[in-house]
């Protein structure tokens, strides 16, 4: 009978918010329909009591039922809900390296609930968490869908897979400290990670993140090292798309992305030091792959990196690999390759992470393909298009307005005026 209850309990945590209490009609002077690419003048979104936009009419010409609340944006531009693909909302940007041991093991799940709300401030209504610790991604989304926290919807990933000794493991610490099982999340060999996509699915995880390469910020590791073999991420792939999961690899190296492609990972994370083969495979893969690639954090990384105790190997690694992976942003696109906004939140401050946008124009996105990235292609890549993405009937009520043009000036992201998140108008913090 408990058991039968716990299961009806998790059942009923979803991806929706809680509803607002009363029905809402959001008009401004226009909306980008980023499905078009279009702007739609006057607009007026009704969105009903369940967070869900019921129909969107032309402000002039309706009339606002009795009992409905009006949130009226006039001289303002409305934006669906951002959607950022890669952050970690339990690692404070300014805490680096060794710094870390200073705190409690429960501290990170406290600083998580300021780092979302920052999240949700600057636009960003729902986001995709590849990795934490204690499944604090999956406690925090918890609190936030049943109203005991403000912040955005959140997919959590739970502990991020990875081999032993590799990115995902625990490597600052000698032998004498280390437990001796494996970390939760460490795997090696085919069994071992298919017990993992389970284990972690089983406690909350609604997207499985695997590190397939070495990383800039652990320690022993190099970022083009393969370290999950191409069996092992098809066995992670087979087996979380059978569970209805998607996977995300995190992959600098040319062989780890190259592998995650021909294994069926559904995003391949920073694509850092991708060769030329490795666009074409993912440009002619029949399964949709999607780059997610951080190209802006390092700009904070480099400033204010040694003064948060990183280490200088992981900022020599982080210069090393910064404009090589920018450069390849660039030659990607060009090729066609779909890409995702994905910041890597937590190496940055989270409520900067609009910032990027700037960088993805710079490196030759137009502005609505930036925000494309951010929206309607994000949606696909997370398999909600029904839910987010774009301002449409039928999907959450998440908008975000700004003053200005934000085709012409994508800059104006990175202050928004307003946030609603299902219906809600978010109250400034």
């Amino acid at each position: 009978m408990i058991k039968h209850l716990l299961l009806v309990a998790a059942a009923a945590v979803s991806f929706a918010a809680p509803a607002p209490a009363e029905r809402v009609v959001v008009t401004a002077d226009r909306m980008l329909d980023v499905l078009t690419g279009r702007y739609v003048d006057n607009p007026a979104i009704f969105i009903g009591d369940d967070g869900r936009i019921q129909s969107i009419a032309n402000a002039a010409a309706v009339q606002i039922p009795q009992g409905t609340r009006h949130i009226n944006l006039a001289g303002r531009t409305l934006l669906p809900g951002l959607i950022d693909m890669h952050v970690h909302l339990d690692s404070p940007a300014d805490i680096g390296g060794y710094r870390g041991l200073e705190f409690t093991d429960s501290f990170w799940a406290m600083t998580a609930v300021g780092n979302a709300r920052g999240m949700l401030d600057a636009g960003f209504t729902t986001v995709r968490n590849v990795g934490s610790s204690n499944r604090n991604d999956v406690g925090l989304k918890q609190a936030i869908d049943n109203g005991y926290a403000l912040g955005p919807r959140i997919l959590p990933a739970g502990y991020a897979l990875g081999a032993t000794g590799g990115h995902c493991d625990s490597t600052f610490l000698p032998p004498s400290l280390e437990k001796d099982e494996k970390e939760e999340g460490i795997a090696d060999g085919v069994e071992e990670f298919r017990h993992q996509v389970r284990r972690q699915r089983k406690f909350g995880a609604e997207v499985i993140k695997v590190c397939a390469t070495g990383g800039v910020f652990s320690r022993n590791t190099e970022p083009g090292q393969l370290q999950v073999s191409q069996p092992e991420l098809r066995a992670i792939a087979d087996e979380a798309h059978q569970w209805g999961l998607r996977v995300a690899a995190h992959a600098h190296g040319a062989e780890g992305i190259k592998a995650a492609i021909r294994a069926g990972i559904d995003t391949i994370e920073h694509a850092s030091l991708v060769d030329d083969e490795g666009i074409r495979l993912a440009v002619e893969r029949r399964q949709p792959v999607w780059f997610a690639m951080d190209i802006h954090n390092t700009e904070y990384t480099q400033a204010e990196g040694a003064k948060n105790g990183v280490l200088p190997d992981n900022l020599r690694k982080d210069r090393e690999i910064a404009q090589i992976q920018r450069d390849n942003f660039r030659k990607a696109h060009r090729a066609g390759v779909r890409q995702v906004f994905a910041s890597d939140a937590g190496v940055m401050p989270h409520g900067q992470v609009g910032r990027q946008f700037r960088t993805m124009v710079k490196y030759g996105m137009t502005p609505l393909e930036a925000i494309r990235a951010a929206t309607r292609n994000a949606s696909e890549a997370l398999g909600r298009t029904r839910d987010v993405g774009a301002i449409a009937a039928g999907r959450f009520g998440d908008i975000v307005a700004v003053t200005g043009d934000p085709l012409s000036d994508v800059t104006v992201l990175e202050r928004p005026d307003a946030v609603i998140k299902g219906g809600r108008l978010i109250p400034r913090s």
